[in-house]
């Protein structure tokens, strides 16, 4: 049978676990004139479950994820090749004649695709104010859905980028924008500080992990044909060790549903499955950790060990230094806050515990 996990890339289909309210929510929202802001955790669906939504709905997506960009330039021509996806050139030209700047295009020998690129000395907020005006254009007939994954990285992108984004986005009636980010801290501020030109600009969703039921529900009918007389105590035991992380959980499943072809024994196989992908990953363990100082640490160990306050002066550190370790270490995606803070990797945080043993 065909392991039925996936993990690592956009899932669909029956990888897909659960998500129908918020599913329902984004579809609603995306039929008002309303933006999107969408924020969790890294791994915790974000794309996956906004791509599931735009099925429903029969509109051009362009998707786009500023990780992937290093200056204004290359956003603009990285929007304006994901247009050529949709319309090829040669139809939408006419609608181009506004441009200021006009961009050169080659073809890709290796993917057929056209290439874009906006010479150097072209004002960077001038060619994305063009892309984007020409979306707003190709808009009137069918309205756009524009995706900016990874949103928090336009604060890095050029200074004073945000004020000028939002005075051309304010004036578009045929985009609808969703905006993904996985800095929680960075992103509330760009949406939620008063002072930040995009306030309020669109309505906020924080992603959770999956409701543990649901989660439960799913593991265990899918283990079902494989384990028929205790698929919920795998299920269980999957979850007990991942918290419900979605990533983290259906790497664990697909680890064990592996194990259980090779017909390992059911007793103790979760143990083994974790035991397994933790040295893996061994070598990348210790590199993170020899790369970080004695303060990230020490709070990573205490998290570790599943301590629910590393903020307590009491553990040897001043609570304004395991306050801003903590912050540092959220940066960086080691860990997240919930109802608690905590190791992001479950596999990394088992890492530490074992090593401070």
């Amino acid at each position: 049978m065909k392991n039925p996990f996936k993990f690592g890339t956009v899932v669909d289909g029956a990888f897909f676990t659960d998500r129908e309210k918020e599913l329902q929510s984004i579809g609603q929202l995306l039929e008002s004139e309303n933006h999107l802001v969408l924020i969790s955790p890294r791994r915790f669906g974000k794309t996956s479950l906004v791509c599931k939504a735009l099925q429903y709905i029969d509109r051009p997506v362009i998707m786009v994820n500023l990780q992937s960009v290093t200056t204004v330039a290359e956003l603009a021509a990285l929007l304006l090749k994901r247009v050529f996806k949709i319309y090829p050139f040669e139809k939408i030209k006419h609608a181009m004649t506004h441009f200021r700047f006009i961009p050169t295009f080659s073809v890709n020998p290796m993917t057929d695709g056209v290439d874009v690129a906006f010479q150097p000395g072209s004002d960077n907020n001038v060619v994305l104010e063009d892309v984007l005006m020409l979306i707003e254009k190709l808009g009137e007939k069918n309205k756009f859905v524009v995706v900016l994954d990874e949103f928090q990285e336009i604060v890095d992108l050029e200074k004073g980028l945000d004020k000028y984004l939002r005075s051309v986005m304010q004036l578009q009636h045929n985009v609808n924008y969703i905006f993904l980010g996985s800095q929680e801290s960075m992103m509330t501020e760009i949406f939620e500080k008063k002072k930040s030109p995009f306030y309020h600009f669109g309505v906020l969703m924080r992603l959770p992990k999956i409701p543990y039921d649901d989660f439960f529900r799913y593991l265990s009918k899918r283990f079902a044909p494989m384990v028929l007389e205790q698929p919920e105590q795998i299920a269980e035991e999957i979850l007990s060790f991942t918290q419900c992380h979605p990533y983290y959980t259906q790497q664990l499943a697909f680890q064990v549903w592996n194990m259980l072809e090779q017909k390992n024994d059911v007793e103790k196989l979760v143990d083994h499955a974790v035991d397994e992908l933790t040295r893996l990953h061994d070598f990348d363990y210790e590199r993170i950790w020899m790369a970080m100082n004695k303060t990230d640490r020490h709070i990573l160990a205490v998290l570790a060990q599943n301590i629910t306050s590393p903020l307590n002066s009491r553990r040897g550190i001043p609570t304004s230094t395991a306050f801003s370790a903590l912050k540092r270490l959220s940066r960086q995606g080691y860990v997240i806050k919930n109802e608690k803070y905590e190791i992001d990797d479950p596999f990394f945080a088992r890492w530490i515990y074992y090593r401070s043993l």
